[in-house]
């Protein structure tokens, strides 16, 4: 038996309820991780409201990331034993495969042993947000140097890792927000630029900081009446990478920035690069790479309990974070 979080209808924070279950051993191929510490994600949220991409039948677990230790291992797993410190690649399906647990089961192929140098919490707090940015900044965009490049959700922490990974490879990340309130901060993260949405124009003030050439990369996750500005400030044959849909309002299409730029405007999911076992590989090794060499550090906003699950949920939904939410066991 181990408690575990799960919701029987969909709803608010509130819906989350501590339980306890029998949990399996590990099938063939299988890790069993004892829990220390998980991450915390939009999609959960949305999963735990009813709004997400995937449905899941009820109760449901929820959860994409996780550190902790191996507690046991499958048939046929050589690449780990139990005692190894490790973190999770988020799983196609986290109604198939939930992080929030005490003791939890992933396939093989989506455990990784985390540096010696992280603790509980970054290393709860890496695969996510680095796997988002990595793969629409590095694998999609082939961002570079000398690229300007518009993160908008900043301070959320793909927006962070986001301004890590251009800063990185020589890009100049340029960081839009609501308001100046967090621009000190995103500046201490990196960020070369910070724009406030409420206090500015947002084209003009972008334009201001590309100059003629404008910004080649776009990474946002909000759609909605930002579409507009952001693409009047991209450069021609520059890609605009949609990787959520926070806006409740209608997003319209830019058709003439996109006919007379030449624009690429992409949806995009970290599925794409989770699901591809050579462009993973890539990826963990770039991250590892910009974590050994001190370039990739997570930015932790706020550390909970787990049996404050329904308060971290709700801190979840404040947006008064800078960067990931993590929840200890």
């Amino acid at each position: 038996m181990a408690r575990v979080v799960r919701f029987h209808q969909h709803g608010g924070p509130e819906v989350l309820h501590i339980e306890d279950v029998e949990v399996p051993p590990p099938g063939a191929g299988e890790v069993q991780i004892r829990v220390k510490a998980l991450g915390l994600n939009r999609a959960e949220a949305m999963l735990r409201a009813g709004t997400y991409i995937e449905t899941p039948s009820l109760p449901s677990g929820l959860g994409l990331e996780a550190a902790g230790v191996v507690e046991a291992v499958g048939e046929g797993v050589i690449g780990f034993a139990p005692g190894d410190a490790v973190s999770i690649v988020p799983p196609q399906s986290m109604v198939r495969w939930p992080a929030y647990g005490e003791l939890v089961t992933f396939p093989e192929s989506l455990v990784v042993r985390h540096p010696a140098s992280l603790g509980w919490e970054a290393a709860a707090a890496v695969w996510m947000p680095y796997l988002t940015a990595y793969g629409a900044l590095i694998d999609i965009a082939k961002l570079g140097r000398g690229d300007f490049v518009v993160v908008t959700a900043a301070s959320s922490s793909v927006g962070l890792a986001a301004i890590q990974i251009a800063n990185r490879v020589g890009a100049i990340p340029i960081a839009v927000t609501r308001t100046s309130a967090k621009a000190s901060a995103l500046r201490d993260a990196g960020a070369a630029h910070v724009v406030a949405t409420a206090e500015v124009d947002l084209a003009t003030r972008l334009g201001e900081i590309t100059g003629p050439a404008g910004a080649r990369v776009v990474l946002d996750p909000i759609g909605g009446p930002i579409f507009e500005p952001l693409t009047a400030a991209m450069s021609q044959g520059g890609i605009l990478i949609e990787y959520g849909g926070l806006s409740p309002a209608p997003t319209p299409f830019p058709l003439f920035a996109v006919l007379s730029k030449t624009l690429t405007l992409r949806g995009y999911l970290v599925h794409e690069i989770t699901g591809d076992p050579v462009r993973l590989a890539a990826a963990k090794a770039f991250i590892l790479d910009g974590l050994a060499a001190g370039e990739f550090s997570p930015v932790i906003a706020k550390t909970f309990a787990f049996d404050e699950i329904v308060e971290a949920h709700r801190f979840l939904e404040s947006n008064e974070q800078f960067g990931k939410i993590v929840v200890t066991v």
